[in-house]
């Protein structure tokens, strides 16, 4: 009975935004500035998933364990391209954090492909290793790019709203406007 009653109280984020009379609205979304934001770092997002796709189906015979942290890499930035394409602004930190990681990653293991094409070495199977080699190292500056969008798009305010009474509404509630006393 406690539960019920708590929870009759409580108001869910859909149910203050389907009040009756009210209006919400999102003003820094409308913004070209903060759009264009979005679509860079959704962007950035789906190549950086592309170029760890390549580089990982392309070295998948000499690639050892990282195979499983590329394959999370590359879905979880699909998924923070969803939810950065639904204005959600809190993957935005964790996408940044994650590709400092990734950038990290690529910058040591980068140089580690062009040794694979001196002799002695196993071979890739769709491309050469020293492309393997450049792919790699290019996503160190998109990652340095994905790092200052995000952080830009975070503090734009994706998630501000404003709730402004429906004039419309307003008038079927209250009924006509009392006159003026003029």
């Amino acid at each position: 009975m406690v539960i019920v009653e708590m929870s009759s109280t409580m108001s869910s984020p859909a149910e203050r935004r389907a009040k009756a009379g009210v209006i919400v609205t999102h003003p820094n979304r409308d913004k070209s500035v903060v759009q264009a934001t979005r679509a860079t770092v959704i962007l950035l997002l789906l190549t950086s998933a592309a170029l760890i796709l390549v580089v990982t189906v392309s070295g998948w015979n000499v690639l050892e364990s990282a195979v499983v942290v590329q394959i999370a890499y590359v879905v979880v930035y699909l998924t923070f391209a969803f939810y950065a394409l639904r204005w959600n602004r809190g993957v935005l930190p964790v996408a940044a954090v994650l590709a400092v990681l990734l950038a990290i990653f690529a910058l040591v293991a980068g140089p580690e492909w062009f040794d694979r094409n001196k002799s002695g070495f196993a071979g890739t199977d769709y491309l050469n290793a020293g492309l393997l080699g450049v792919l790699t190292l290019l996503i160190v500056p998109v990652q340095i790019l994905l790092v200052a969008f995000t952080m830009r798009g975070f503090s734009q305010g994706w998630n501000v709203e404003l709730e402004r009474r429906d004039p419309a509404a307003a008038a079927d509630h209250y009924g006509d406007a009392p006159p003026h006393p003029a």
